[in-house]
């Protein structure tokens, strides 16, 4: 966990300018920490989507996707506003609309799954191939 905050907090050499608090000391990481961290979990979301047999696996990977983006939409709205030209919560909603689909999407997907695998006894991918039964 403190490898994870390190990557997202370099320590200052001017402890004067960093915010009071827990965090006194360290500064806030650029927006390439951000979207490194962005671009690992797409990769690795999209190689779990597109190796994996198991249903659940692969919408917990489209969830790692949606996630990715998710804090790409964070970053890139807190570089902006820095930059001062979008408003400050452009990011953020942007950010709840996807959780909001996302869950939705968990919702169908799983409600989906289940009536699949009474029916079937099975949630692979190579065995799901018919559209109804």
């Amino acid at each position: 966990m403190w490898g994870l905050l390190a990557l997202f907090w370099q320590e200052t050499t001017t402890p004067a300018k960093a915010p009071a608090g827990w965090l006194s000391g360290y500064q806030q990481a650029d927006i390439t920490s951000f979207l490194w961290l962005s671009v690992m979990m797409f990769s690795v979301g999209v190689a779990g989507a597109l190796t994996r047999r198991n249903v659940i696996i692969i919408f917990m990977s489209i969830e790692l996707i949606l996630n990715a983006a998710n804090i790409n939409f964070i970053a890139f709205a807190r570089y902006w506003q820095t930059q001062g030209s979008i408003s400050a919560i452009n990011g953020q909603i942007l950010t709840i609309f996807v959780i909001v689909v996302a869950a939705a999407e968990a919702a169908i997907g799983l409600a989906m799954v289940i009536a699949y695998y009474r029916n079937r006894e099975t949630i692979a991918v190579d065995e799901i191939h018919l559209l109804k039964w």
